[in-house]
């Protein structure tokens, strides 16, 4: 019998139809893969089941009753639990008071007995088996795959019949993945439910029993995943047939240097590290997470203190930061891991995220152009391929691919010709990740130069001319041509030199 049972259900923002009729099935005991582009409809799906939204129409069941949320306290004390992909963690919190916010135990005095508040939480950290998180550091000094895994804590901690994961790897490294694809396993094992919303068919294919596929929202398929393909997964998608995710791999590369690096250190985490970026080149950063890509990434924007020599275009760069590092053609831009709280003004319109950072390209004697801005900002979205409503709609409502897609443009327009990509596709549904590897290597071609960190190994393989990869700080090898493997960038992640 199905523990959760969604029939007909129908959402309506204004004119556009997030839902139409959309149908679900999940037992208790398996993981249940809900998969479709971003803009499919499942994240609005999967907020209906979780009380932040409700529904038009529909009838969903839980439990043997009929269901709906008033709200996500409703829904969680029913038994629902999710982690959504955009986090909800308050950062001047530690983690433990951000797991127990507003389930803290307290004294006759109402104040929180932090003695329990440590000890439930080393005792759900135990449980579980969660990778080693200090339970008083604060939130805001966590790396970014750290927050994922308190935010799964949080949802653990209700000791829910349903937990919902909405890109929960997205940012974990392949150590913590391995472990949530285990917790998955292991909470539906225990006669619960999981819903595993992922754009990685490898995790799918080895967590999920069953598969429903969402498509313009609407249910196009359901599947047990042994018996479909990815490619049969792929085009009830998209609607169409994908003829290849990887374009052709072209070698643009000239010997002109974009970026030369000589000895860049920055704290402790990035140690002396060397290499050169061509002129038209893809050049690839892998190494197990955290051994010094992101801090590579922000010394080369100029986000903090770094010692060294960064040559632009043969031109020495003294002072840094990131004003210094827009300078037009022969500048710098940057697409940060976190798109939505480095990369864009949520609360802002599309048009406005997009041109934040090229103001003077419009504007003369302090007065803008909005003739000349929307013709700017029109160009870029036909570009991109942007899905919004208008230029004015509110970047914040706008799916999790096409956000990305502004992140780029907003780069885009800087006319930069050196670009830091750091994990772009993190994510974004298949079909903008096609987008995205094409445009990369598009963009190659007509001279920009590529850094591109991905923590999904075959990216890398597929896309860079060269990878780079990092260990413990610095730079442990530069693959070239046949060497460029999944196998090989492993190696070279984990065996140390001497």
């Amino acid at each position: 019998m199905d523990l959760l049972q969604a029939s007909a259900v129908s959402k309506r923002y204004g004119g556009i139809a997030a839902l139409s009729g959309a149908e679900f099935h999940a037992a208790a005991g398996e993981v249940h893969a809900l998969l479709g582009e971003n803009g499919a409809g499942k994240s609005t799906f999967i907020q209906i089941l979780a009380g932040a939204v409700r529904p038009d129409e529909g009838m969903i069941n839980f439990d043997g009753a009929p269901f709906r949320a008033a709200n996500p306290s409703a829904a969680q004390a029913a038994g629902i639990s999710a982690v959504f992909q955009e986090l909800s963690l308050i950062p001047d919190l530690t983690v433990e008071q951000n797991i127990w916010f507003r389930h803290e135990w307290r004294s006759p005095l109402r104040m929180i007995r932090r003695k329990a508040l440590r000890e439930k939480t080393l005792e759900l950290f135990a449980r579980y088996a969660f990778p080693a998180i200090a339970p008083d550091q604060e939130v805001r000094r966590l790396t970014l795959a750290d927050r994922q895994v308190v935010e799964i804590a949080k949802a653990l901690a209700r000791d829910p019949k349903v937990l919902i994961l909405d890109e929960a790897t997205s940012s974990l490294a392949p150590r913590e993945t391995e472990w949530l694809l285990g917790l998955a396993t292991r909470f539906a094992g225990e006669g619960r439910l999981v819903i595993y919303i992922s754009h990685r068919l490898q995790e799918v294919r080895q967590v999920a029993k069953r598969v429903t596929v969402f498509r313009n929202g609407q249910t196009v398929a359901a599947h047990d995943t042994a018996s479909v393909s990815d490619d049969e997964i792929i085009t009830e998608m998209l609607g169409r047939r994908m003829e290849r995710l990887y374009p052709e791999r072209r070698d643009t590369a000239t010997a002109k240097l974009a970026l030369k690096v000589r000895g860049l250190s920055a704290g402790s985490r990035l140690r002396d590290v060397d290499f050169d970026l061509r002129e038209g080149e893809v050049l690839g950063v892998g190494g197990l997470q955290g051994h010094g890509q992101r801090e590579l990434f922000q010394a080369l924007f100029g986000i903090g203190k770094s010692r060294g020599s960064i040559e632009l275009w043969g031109r020495e760069m003294t002072a840094r930061g990131p004003r210094q590092a827009l300078t037009g053609r022969d500048g710098i831009a940057l697409v940060p891991e976190d798109r939505r709280g480095q990369g864009l003004l949520l609360s802002k319109s599309v048009r406005e995220n997009l041109t934040l950072a090229v103001i003077p390209r419009f504007s003369s004697g302090g007065i803008l152009s909005a003739r000349r801005e929307k013709a700017l900002v029109a160009e870029m979205m036909t570009f991109l391929r942007i899905k919004a409503k208008t230029p004015d709609q509110v970047a914040g409502t706008l799916s999790g691919g096409n956000q990305q897609k502004v992140v780029f443009g907003k780069m885009l327009l800087t006319e930069a010709r050196v670009l830091l990509l750091f994990d772009p596709t993190r994510g974004v549904d298949v079909g903008t990740k096609g987008e995205i590897f094409t445009l990369m290597r598009d963009l190659a071609a007509k001279g920009y130069a590529i850094l591109f960190y991905s923590s999904d190994q075959p990216e890398l393989v597929h896309v860079a001319d060269r990878v780079a990869v990092m260990q413990n700080g610095r730079m442990a090898a530069i693959l070239e041509g046949a060497g460029i493997s999944e196998d090989g960038i492993l190696r070279a992640a984990m065996i140390e030199k001497h």
